[in-house]
């Protein structure tokens, strides 16, 4: 399947609340972000191109007082998980404010899940290969 994401999502170590504020109900949980939008992990399947206004519960972020950010999508998507008790759901922004942008950023720059390689001191064994 062609990739066509505009821009990398970034996984997260935080896994924050997401609701409908159309009727208040738990969509899921956010699963990846970036600044144009995220996915959601979520019970039940949603029509793609149907709009919403979301609120995402925010992490604790240093500076900001927030703890919600409220914000318009369309889902672009929605695919049955891995696990089949769950769906993953692609949410576009809709005209993200700078405010709201900057939040996204932070939410990376401190949640983001790093997929590095610790860099520990060589096995006493692997030593003596050298």
């Amino acid at each position: 399947m062609e990739e066509r994401r505009r821009q990398p999502r970034k996984d997260l170590m935080s896994y924050s609340q997401v609701y409908d504020l159309n009727d208040g109900r738990l969509i899921g949980y956010l699963g990846d972000i970036n600044l144009l939008g995220a996915m959601v992990i979520a019970d039940h399947p949603m029509d793609e191109g149907q709009h919403l206004t979301i609120s995402i519960e925010l992490p604790e972020l240093p500076g900001l007082h927030d703890s919600a950010m409220i914000i318009s999508v369309r889902v672009a998507w929605c695919h049955q998980d891995l696990s089949p008790d769950y769906y993953n759901l692609g949410m576009e922004f809709n005209g993200a404010s700078e405010k709201q942008k900057s939040i996204v950023q932070a939410v990376i720059e401190n949640y983001e899940f790093r997929r590095q390689t610790p860099n520990y001191p060589k096995h006493p064994n692997e030593l003596d290969e050298a």
